[in-house]
């Protein structure tokens, strides 16, 4: 999976939940600025905080061995 698919998938998740990208990050721990430039395309989160985003929002993080 390409980085901008995680973005759109993580952002398409947040916005089905109707929930804001300042109450995400309140409640995911990451910081606001760290979630927009995110969702933006300008960031390069660590995995912790794909990680913290994707349990917050019900998702699951996968890395799979290429075929």
């Amino acid at each position: 999976m390409h980085f901008d698919k995680i973005i759109i998938q993580l952002k398409a998740r947040r916005e089905m939940l109707n929930i804001t990208q300042e109450k995400l990050a309140v409640l995911s721990g990451v910081g606001l600025r760290t979630l927009k430039q995110f969702e933006s395309g300008k960031g390069n989160p660590t995995l912790i905080t794909l990680q913290k985003l994707t349990d917050f929002l019900g998702m699951e993080l996968v890395l799979q061995v290429k075929k």
